[in-house]
């Protein structure tokens, strides 16, 4: 249902339509979940592209981030140049 409201007030922002409809709308829990779970595969794939294959251990302590770590690991990833880099990453 807020898809379609959000749909039929499109110039509208979120905060209007929840502040006019006395609305409070979370996004359901599978969707989050979804959405952090492709996070983390993005991730994975430009660590990949970027310092070669992650071991099984590593991809396990990747999967165990909050989406949060996961957003600044997307960011610190940049910098890396080896393994190592993700290694002492994960560690702090």
């Amino acid at each position: 249902m807020t898809t379609i409201i959000l749909y039929k007030f499109s110039t509208l922002s979120r905060e209007e339509i929840e502040a006019m409809l006395g609305l409070i709308s979370e996004e359901p829990r599978a969707i989050r979940e979804a959405r952090e779970q492709e996070a983390r595969s993005l991730i994975l794939r430009q660590l990949n592209r970027r310092v070669g294959t992650i071991d099984d251990e590593l991809q396990r302590q990747i999967q165990a981030l909050s989406l949060e770590q996961v957003e600044a690991l997307g960011e610190a990833l940049l910098d890396f140049a080896a393994i190592a880099d993700l290694e002492a990453w994960l560690q702090t």
